[in-house]
């Protein structure tokens, strides 16, 4: 059985954060999977100190490298680390977040199925008191369950819980490398394999625990910066032929605000959505913000 197991390339982008990087590794090393069918990537972003003394105590838990780049973003960060693959399939996740022991098998069970697929799984938000990471995470499960209910089909995986066939992901081209911040690479890398006529997978058993902790200040900034990717999102969707990205309907986003209440107890529902309500006015000034420092002056 082991034996007939694909074998996968984890790739992990980090910068700066040795601490999260390190609970990271720790949470692959006791993934439950044949050590010889994986390897892990760790592609450090130019970061300010070297991550060789993170990484180091894990090289005999598992085949281990890392790579060191110049400062450009984790969507490079991620073609970096899928350059230097050899795995039949890539997995990416981020240095803060902590895979399941399950991870990979569930992955793999997936890819049994659908082989030329993508295949997403499900995050969950390990701070269960940091409100604002917890609209975050309901946000992201929100348009997971809407697209699959709108339109039948999964339209949207994040990064920190992705995979795909290498082949495929090099044929596409990666993702973006113009995206110099997290803020909508994966939106767009999904977009273009849907408009490639290629299928997603979602994967709801491959579990990922996200810690990313947020104050107002930075959820704010977050959001910002997805509304920010969201212009290049349909800039780009205007040079394919797949039709110009649709406006969601104001029952969308009313639905959206409901959506905390029920799946949340009580009083972190009602702390959740009005935080959610704020993430889509910061989206929103995000995206004018940089279309109008986008926009060419008149001569």
């Amino acid at each position: 059985m082991k034996e007939t197991l694909p074998s996968f390339s984890l790739v992990v982008p980090t910068y700066g954060r040795p601490c999260k990087l390190r609970a990271c590794l720790q949470a692959l090393s006791a993934v439950d999977y044949p050590r010889g069918r994986f390897e892990v990537i760790v592609v450090d972003d130019g970061s300010p100190s070297s991550m060789e003394s993170v990484v180091a105590p894990f090289r005999e838990r598992m085949t281990l490298a890392l790579v060191r780049q110049e400062h450009s973003g984790p969507a490079t960060a991620r073609n970096t680390g899928a350059t230097n693959a050899k795995g039949t399939f890539l997995a990416f996740t981020d240095d803060d977040c902590l895979p399941a022991p399950s991870w990979l098998k569930e992955l793999a069970k997936r890819f049994a199925e659908a082989p030329e697929d993508m295949v997403g799984g499900r995050t969950i938000n390990a701070l269960i008191d940091n409100y604002y990471s917890a609209a975050s995470q309901e946000l992201i499960s929100y348009l997971y369950d809407y697209y699959a209910s709108a339109y039948g089909e999964p339209r949207l995986f994040t990064s920190n819980n992705l995979a795909i066939p290498a082949g495929r992901f090099r044929e596409i081209g990666g993702f973006d490398a113009g995206f110099a911040l997290a803020a909508g690479e994966d939106r767009e890398l999904c977009d273009r394999w849907l408009c490639g006529g290629l299928k997603m997978t979602y994967a709801p058993n491959a579990v990922v625990h996200h810690t990313h902790a947020l104050n107002l200040r930075s959820f704010w900034r977050q959001h910002f910066n997805y509304g920010r990717g969201a212009l290049r999102c349909h800039q780009l969707r205007d040079t394919r032929s797949c039709g110009r990205m649709k406006v969601e309907p104001l029952s969308f986003y009313l639905n959206m605000l409901r959506y905390p209440f029920s799946r949340l107890p009580g009083r972190q529902a009602l702390l959740v959505a009005p935080l959610i309500a704020i993430s889509q006015s910061a989206n929103a000034a995000g995206f004018f913000w940089e279309k109008g420092k986008r926009r060419i002056p008149e001569t």
